[in-house]
């Protein structure tokens, strides 16, 4: 249940006050898939995931926000290809810029971008399900399931 209360209180970048108590703390552009498997790993797995979107405003430092700066080791980012993002931003506000596919290109170039310079692990969420991302970053973080 903690795990639970944890990644709501901390969706979306939402609460940053506790973030040393996360376990991963996913960061990518909207609508790449942070909330859904950070609610998963609660969920199912007992992790502490927080979530905190990359937007436009940070990619011109070229540097972590620094509510996350701190958090590095627990970093794992997401990505998308923006063909996929632009169909999911379109259904929530469509023809609007935010759903553009120039918008889309730009911010995962730009997300990436910031990911590879700050050498954040990343993941293409493009053609996974909820339950193959989480498995991933599992995987690649060493994390262990504490729920059973």
């Amino acid at each position: 249940m903690e795990a639970i209360n944890f990644a709501q209180s901390h969706d979306d970048g939402a609460a940053t006050r506790d973030l040393a108590k996360a376990q991963v703390i996913l960061v990518g552009v909207s609508r790449c898939g942070k909330t859904p498997t950070s609610l998963y790993l609660a969920l199912q797995f007992g992790v502490r995931a927080a979530n905190f979107p990359l937007t436009p405003d940070d990619f011109s430092d070229r540097r972590l926000p620094a509510s996350v700066a701190p958090f590095r080791q627990a970093l794992f980012g997401l990505t998308i290809h923006p063909e996929r993002l632009r169909e999911i931003r379109e259904a929530r506000r469509p023809g609007s810029r935010y759903a553009s596919l120039e918008a889309c290109r730009q911010e995962v170039r730009e997300a990436e971008h910031l990911m590879e310079l700050e050498r954040i692990p990343m993941l293409d969420t493009t053609s996974k399900s909820i339950e193959e991302i989480a498995t991933t970053i599992l995987h690649r973080t060493g994390l262990r399931r504490s729920v059973f």
